[in-house]
């Protein structure tokens, strides 16, 4: 645009170029202006040099073949190319007019006077430029993604912005004059100016293509404008929402493809492989030097005749035993060894290299921002400093004035866009970071050996997905201050230096004397922090175990002990969290002491030094805004450091994740087509030392089916281990040809469909299915369940009967049509007439899997007569292999094994035909059919299953189900697992009351009348800065007396020091308060949670529990009291700057209300929005865990079918649904940070521009005490409101806490009616019309027993799966409490004692045995009530004598998590052993000998018979041997008792137990026989 527009000719004369000596005369008056020729040149030349420097980026899409529609054309692009066009055509009109002029036919006389080369060079630039701008608009439209250019919006706003200059130039002539002189080219600039505007408006609008639509739907960001991308502005739409109502998962948008798990984790694998690698090779070269080392090391050793047990061969676990033997000292210092070890045990210095070039892009575009902040950053006390002069000096104009404060603005707002930019980029950063190791953990999970999983808990993985990822997301948000640090640092030196010289040293060495105290204090706090990691890592291994085996704690009594030990862990760790807390305040002491100690050091040196040196206000506030900037470095290094020195400590246990051997692919070359599988060696992982399954060798040929039969502990779980390649193979190989289904001895269920449990990834086909259900029985189970095969499944299968569990283990093989299949023991877990069926239509020879390879183990006698060949196991040895017949024949181990349970043999050889049984039964007894194996449990699952609050219940979006008339009625139970509460809209304030409450009243009032006390000290502190720069204008030419000097540095100092040491005594105060309260809060919940009834646990998952217990309580413990804090601080620190800047400026009390008015509305909108994201953050982050330790329970079941891949997958889609939480959480906070920088930025402008309004009665040290103050209001406000806002995310923990510790809880543990102590002394039972409920609301299991069990009887209860067995032990314990009528043990009322009482003087063996890490004697005895010798008895009583007797440390033998390291029959023993110790007169077996092969189960039955001989026994049976010796066989049926009398009687009857015997096989002659 022709810049010179409407000046006359004449007036613009050639000499015009030789205006600089005017210059001054344009500026130096009341209404400056620039001068013609700058406008018409400079002005012209910024924006359309900044355009042609960024045009070769816009231009290049233009030269690409695009993928883009470049069909449609969108109005707004046709506006914006009209727009330019006619910009074009203005160009080209000025041109000619000054053609016109110099050449025109008009031209009077061919004057001299010809137009200067400006009105030629101009237009020229021009049209080039608009021709430029056409090509770039069309080359934008082509970008792939792109809906606007940044480059171009800042053309034109530079553009209009620059010619905001002539325009007023132009005008104020014209008014001046009274008329226009030059008409067409005024004309022509302002009809341009016109449409420069538009052009800019234009280009602030997105422009999205329409394909484009959808996704901007589901992503508003892709279709933001890149105005609405710096303020954040796209993001507005989520905020109004989640004002107006919670957010819910569903309103999450989708994320961008960049920021998606999936794509994260690809690029991190792909650089991971290469510098994993590159740090191997390290890693051997290290490994070679230091065995050269250690080889002449031994040999020195050799001479001195000592050996420490640290040579390469010795396993960790070896020294473990060595080391318990040895003295103290040498423990630590193998210990330290040990540690030393470890570390260098696997490659390590990949990751952070890794990490670094993932991200690359990210990080160098976040350091440029960065960069451009910290230096503008600077300019602010510059101009403070010019402010400061002009109201000193009453001579200079007012435009000055107006003119700084425009500045501090502009500088403001510049700074706060490009911070914000810096900080999105950083905690994005963070968050991929932090994606990219949660999935290469669990990518590494899917694929680690057995032996490296042992040396790491569950527990310990599942901390490094959560908190260590965690961690290194917090260190990369601010990564970047590690040069940004010393950058600002050097830069304030400088200019401080300009201000006070030298004496700037003694501020600073003040300063650097404070970062080694803060290394110091930085490094013990590591030291502590450690500490504390290791009592919480404990604590919570034990709440893990407790939750898991809570229904076991109960039925024992056990609760106290576990109560006693995790409170006792919990208490060490408080004292720890106490140590931390002071050491805190110590360095807060020491912070907030600095800035006042360096001013004072400042400024004494500088006016002690020599008496010509007066603090003038402009010195001492510039000096005090730029010691504020300094501030923040200082403080931010160590605790970067610190952090960093963190991460390095976690980044070992990443090193040490990801180093661990990888399972070998156990699917080698087929060498030897007609044997499928072959053995050979192999290592137990369990016992490192010992062989499991030694010289081993088998042929199976394809199609066959093999039993493996043996003791217990004779290797058959370790060949089918061994088989799936998860076991360390010695020597030899195994080779195994086609694909593998597995089914384990514990049936592994996921928390998801039935139907998804048994496809298992597989499509679905309805006749295939059908055809599985069908032949596994599970037909009825469905019409039970509430949703049929659309039913939710809880965790670890909660809503299964062992039996249905066991069974959909089963269908999930049989479907997946694998050509080999292992069985491991599937049969017994289910009854026998089940297993039966399942054997004729699965597993036999004419069942569904006919075809196949089958390798079965099992303890059932009765099938063996139908394999193709039985393999013998004799401890890890196959002793023989053949047909049933050739094997009875030989007469070797395989005879003895049969001959010892002869009986079952000789009748399984005269009834064959009973395998046919099922089928005529379903004719012949019409009351029980098959559907009845499986009846009410279900019904009383499903009632368990209804929500617990209000039984809304959202059905599987997927789910449509045919069978079900009622939809309706079939939501009821499909899901089991109720989604988390969330608590949504406002924390109630009754929440903050009980924090403030369990801090203790008089603390918190203490607290916070201190910090108030402080912060007028800091006031104080610095008005008196202020009155003492006064000093430089009263004492003007004159001495500066010492007294006055001395008082003043005096008094200043003094103030100083008083703010350190309240602020010290608040933290302190502070500290203790927040540690009384964390452990108030969490006694308070655990102690519930084991108070609260098993319905409980059947219906909440155990991570939400753990929950609790980990993230809400460490929430408590270390984030709020911080939050609290900074709170108290920020709030303070806001109040009194608003005080400051009214004092010196009165008229700012105006702009008050309506910036609060903002400012509140803002807070609350965010607030609302941003609370409920971090509550839907940590909402979806459990499933993530939950998923990961899920998959490690099934490892061998996923890697057996090779699903790695899917569940790889899934686990993506787990974490994107978390980071479609985490992203608009990190933008909210930007959102809102940018709105408050901006009030900030205003209030900053206000108190500049009254000082300028009223500076004839300010005096300069108060201009300049508001100023500063303001600059500083911009983060205080911010930081208020994030304070407040994490404090309102951070108090939801006490909510979460609280809401569990005030769960209903079950009866009293002990109360007034306490039973005689040696209650039951008979033994007796007797129901009386005895009803129960699962809950309130819910039908009855048990519909009204009556009956008496007189002393020492012995009794069998039978029933189907499901006829309430199992409901009538939960009703003796009172884990479920009488609907009605009630249990009467030797004539007490056991409803009326206390549930300790009740269950102290029961024993039960139950079901599946649970047993607790910790020594063996811990898991007999966890109170210590009985000798040794008590304890070695009970154990030769059930048969572990000589097994704990061989163990190096006997009774203080480590039970593993869970007791992993025990096989499940030495398990059961112990289960045993704890019932003789407990010595009661009634005990009850609960399905006790399911999992446990004959011979145990032989010595089971034998010691019960002889060591309960005086007791009164129930049991509840699954094999019907088992219990044709009792006195008297109670049949159960739906809640009801059928039958009640001896067995005999009942076979004469032919009744219900008649059938049941006669499926299992027993008659009546061998009855007697027995």
């Amino acid at each position: 645009i022709r810049r010179a527009a409407g000046l006359h000719r004449l007036w613009f004369n050639p000499c015009v170029f030789a205006c600089a000596p005017q210059n001054a005369s344009y500026l130096d008056r009341e209404d400056p202006d620039l001068p013609v020729c700058v406008e018409q040149t400079v002005l012209v030349w910024i924006p359309l040099g900044f355009l042609w420097l960024c045009a070769p980026w816009n231009l290049v899409s233009l030269c690409r073949r695009t993928q883009v529609n470049t069909k449609h054309l969108s109005k707004l692009y046709i506006c914006k190319q009209a727009v330019v066009s006619l910009l074009l055509l203005t160009a080209i009109a000025g041109l000619a007019i000054t053609l016109g002029e110099d050449y025109g036919p008009s031209a009077d006389t061919p004057s001299t006077l010809k137009n200067p080369g400006v009105y030629y060079a101009n237009p020229v630039l021009y049209i080039v430029t608009w021709i430029l701008l056409l090509l770039c608009q069309a080359g934008v439209r082509r970008r792939e993604g792109a809906v606007d250019s940044a480059t171009l919006f800042v053309f034109w706003l530079l553009l209009v912005l620059c010619d905001i200059f002539p325009f007023q130039t132009l005008l104020r002539e014209a008014l001046k004059l009274g008329e226009i002189r030059d008409i067409p080219r005024f004309c022509l600039f302002y009809i341009s100016f016109g449409l420069e505007l538009i052009a800019l408006i234009l280009s602030a609008v997105a422009d999205v293509p329409p394909e484009a639509k959808e996704r901007v739907k589901k992503n508003p960001e892709a279709g933001a404008a890149f105005l609405s991308r710096i303020t954040f502005n796209w993001f507005q739409s989520m905020v109004i929402k989640g004002y107006k109502q919670p957010l819910v998962q569903e309103d999450m948008w989708e994320l961008s493809e960049a920021d998606s798990t999936a794509h994260i984790n690809e690029r991190f694998q792909h650089f991971m492989k290469t510098e994993f690698a590159a740090a191997k090779v390290r890693h051997q070269h290290r490994l070679n030097k230091k065995q050269d080392e250690r080889r002449d090391k031994a040999q020195e050793d050799l001479k001195n005749g000592l050996s420490n047990g640290l040579g390469k061969g010795v396993s960790q676990d070896m020294l473990m035993m060595e080391e318990k033997g040895k003295k103290e000292d040498e423990k630590k210092k193998k210990k330290k060894d040990k540690e030393k070890e470890k570390e260098e045990n696997y490659p390590n210095a990949w990751l952070i290299t890794t990490i670094y070039k993932t991200f690359k892009g990210v990080l160098l575009e976040s350091a440029f921002f960065k960069l451009l902040q910290d230096l503008l950053a600077f300019v602010s006390p510059q101009l403070l400093k010019l402010m400061i002069s002009f109201t000193q000096d009453k001579s200079s104009y007012a435009w000055e004035g107006y003119l700084y404060a425009v500045l501090l603005l502009a500088v403001a707002i510049l700074q706060s866009l490009l911070l914000q930019q810096y900080f999105q980029r950083c905690f994005v950063l963070g968050m991929k970071v932090r994606t990219a190791l949660m999935a290469a953990v669990y990518k590494k999970a899917l694929v680690v050996s057995n032996e490296a999983r042992k040396e790491s808990t569950v527990g310990e993985t599942v901390n490094l997905m959560s908190a260590d990822a965690q961690r290194f997301n917090d260190v990369t948000n601010f990564i970047h201050l590690l040069w940004s640090c010393p950058l600002q640092i050097i830069v304030s030196i400088v200019f401080l230096w300009f201000e006070l010289g030298p004496s700037v040293l003694a501020g600073l060495a003040v300063m650097v004397l404070m970062v080694p105290i803060n290394g110091l204090l930085a490094t013990k706090a590591r030291k502590i922090q450690i500490e504390n990691m290791k009592f919480k890592d404990k604590r919570l291994k034990i709440m893990n175990e407790i939750l898991n085996g809570i229904k076991i704690l109960k039925l024992y009594g056990w609760e106290p002990s576990f109560q006693a030990q995790v409170e006792g862990i919990r208490g060490k760790e408080l004292k720890v969290m106490r140590k931390f807390a002071y050491l805190s305040s110590v360095s807060t002491f020491i912070f907030s002491c600095a800035p006042a100690l360096v001013s004072l050091a400042t400024f004494a040196v500088f006016v002690g030094v020599s008496s010509d040196n007066v603090l003038t206000a402009e010195k001492a506030f510039t000096s005090i805004s730029l010691f504020n900037i300094l501030r923040f470095p200082l403080a931010m290094l160590p605790m970067l450091i610190a952090a960093i020195v963190q991460v390095r400590k976690r980044q070992l246990a990443f090193h040490g994740c990801m180093s661990n051997p990888a399972l070998k692919s156990h699917l080698p070359v087929l060498l030897l087509f007609r044997r499928p599988c072959r053995g050979s060696a192999w290592r137990s992982f369990w016992e490192a030392m010992t062989l499991t399954v030694t010289f081993l060798s088998l042929d199976i040929k394809p199609g066959r089916l093999v039993a493996v039969v043996g003791a217990v502990g004779s290797g058959k779980s370790s060949l089918m281990s061994a088989l799936l390649g998860e076991m360390h193979c010695t020597k030899g190989f195994i080779n195994i040809q086609g694909s593998l289904a597995f089914v384990p001895q514990q049936a592994w269920i996921q928390n998801a469909t039935l139907r998804d449990n048994i496809l298992f990834g597989s499509p679905h086909e309805e006749d295939r299915f059908q055809d599985v259900i069908k032949a596994c029985a599970l037909g009825p189970d469905l019409e039970l369940l509430p949703g049929g095969d659309l039913t939710e499944i809880g965790e670890k299968g909660i809503n299964l009967s062992g039996g249905q569990k066991q069974r959909v283990s089963l269908a999930r093989a049989a479907y997946s049509q694998a050509d080999i299949y292992l069985l491991d023991d599937p049969l017994s877990a289910v009854d026998s007439h089940v297993g039966k069926h399942l054997f004729d239509k699965v597993i036999g020879p004419n069942g569904v899997l006919k075809e196949k390879t089958r390798i079965l183990v099992t303890h059932g006698v009765s099938f063996l007569p139908y394999v193709d060949e039985i393999v013998v196991l004799v401890d890890g040895v196959v002793s023989e292999v053949g047909s049933y017949k050739s094997l009875r024949a030989r007469k070797g181990a395989f005879s003895e094994f049969i001959d010892t349970y002869a009986q079952e043999q000789n009748n399984q050889m005269h009834s064959e035909s009973d395998i046919e049984l099922i089928p005529e039964r379903e004719d012949t007894l019409p009351d029980s059919p098959l559907e009845d194996t499986v009846t009410v449990t279900l019904k009383r699952e499903s009632s368990i299953r209804r929500s617990q609050r209000n039984g809304s219940v959202r059905l599987r979006k997927n789910s449509s189900i045919k069978k079900v008339q009622d939809v309706g009625e079939s939501k009821k139970g499909q899901r089991l697992i109720e989604k988390e509460t969330m608590e949504t809209g406002q924390v109630k304030f009754s929440v903050y009351l009980q924090y403030l409450r369990a801090m203790g009243w008089g603390y918190s009032v203490m607290v916070f009348v201190v910090y108030f006390i402080q912060n007028i000290a800091f006031i104080g502190q610095n008005l008196w800065l202020s009155d003492w720069t006064n000093d430089a204008v009263v004492y003007y030419n004159m001495t500066y007396p010492n007294w006055k000097r001395d008082t003043r540095v005096g008094v200043f100092g003094v103030l100083g020091v008083a703010q350190g040491l309240f602020v010290f005594l608040g933290t302190l105060l502070l500290a203790n308060a927040s540690v009384n309260a964390s452990g108030i809060l969490h006694s308070r919940l655990l102690r519930n949670i084991l108070r609260v009834p098993m319905v409980f646990f059947d219906t909440t998952p155990i991570g939400r529990v753990v929950n609790r217990f980990a993230k809400d309580i460490f929430t408590v413990d270390e984030a709020i009291p911080q939050s609290f804090r900074s709170w108290i601080l920020c709030l303070l620190g806001v109040l009194g700057t608003l005080f400051v800047i009214c004092l010196a400026t009165p008229f700012f009390t105006i702009l008050i209300v309506p910036l609060a008015v903002v400012y509140y509305f803002v807070q609350r909108f965010y607030v609302a929005t941003s609370r409920q994201l971090r509550r839907l953050d940590s909402v979806s982050r459990s499933p993530i865990y939950s998923h990961f330790s899920e998959t490690v329970s099934g490892l061998s079941v996923i890697r057996a079918y090779g699903h790695q891949d899917r569940f790889l997958k899934h686990n993506e889609i787990t974490i994107d649904g978390n980071l479609k939480s985490v992203y608009p959480w990190i933008v909210s906070n930007r959102w809102l940070a940018i709105r408050l920088e901006f009030l900030g930025n205003l209030v900053v402008f206000f108190s500049a521009l009254f000082a300028v309004i009223s500076r004839d009665s300010l005096d300069s040290g108060l201009v300049g005490l508001s100023i500063s103050y303001a600059l500083n209001v911009t983060q205080t406000l911010n930081w208020l409101v994030r304070m407040t806002s994490e404090l309102e995310t951070n108090i939801v923990a006490v909510e979460r806490v609280s809401e569990y510790s005030e769960l209903e809880n079950e009866a009293k543990w002990v109360t007034d009616t306490r039973p005689p102590e040696d209650w039951p002394t008979k033994g007796k039972l007797r129901f009386e019309n005895y009803k129960v409920r699962y809950r309130p609301g819910l039908d009855l299991v048990l519909h009204g027993i009556t009956c008496d069990i007189g002393s020492t009887e012995k009794i069998g209860i039978v029933g189907r799966t499901g006829a309430g067995k199992s409901s009538l032990t939960n009703c003796l314990f009172r884990i479920i409490e009488a609907a009605e009528g009630r249990i009467l043990i030797d004539g007490v009322d056991i409803s009326l004692i206390g549930l300790h009482d009740l269950r102290n003087r029961l024993t039960i063996i139950p079901q599946d045995p649970v047993l607790f890490s910790g020594s063996l004697r811990m898991n007999l005895d966890p109170f210590d009530r009985f000798s040794d010798e008590d304890i070695w008895r009970v154990l030769e009583l059930s048969h572990l004598k000589e097994y704990v007797a061989g163990l190096q440390e006997g009774l203080q033998h480590e039970v593993a998590e869970g007791g992993e390291n025990l096989s499940v029959g030495q398990r059961q023993l112990l289960c045993l052993a704890r019932a003789l110790l407990r010595k009661s007169r009634i005990l009850i077996l609960d399905e006790a000998t399911a999992a446990v092969d004959l011979e145990t189960d032989d010595l089971i039955q034998t010691t019960i018979r002889k060591e309960f001989s005086h007791c009164t026994v129930l049991t509840i049976a699954h094999r019907l041997h088992s219990i044709m010796d009792s006195s008297r066989v109670m049949v159960l049926d739906a809640g009801k008792i059928v039958e009640f009398d001896s067995p005999d009687n009942l076979l004469e009857k032919q009744g219900h137990f008649y059938s049941m015997a006669k499926d299992a096989g027993i008659t009546k002659d061998e009855n007697t026989a027995l």
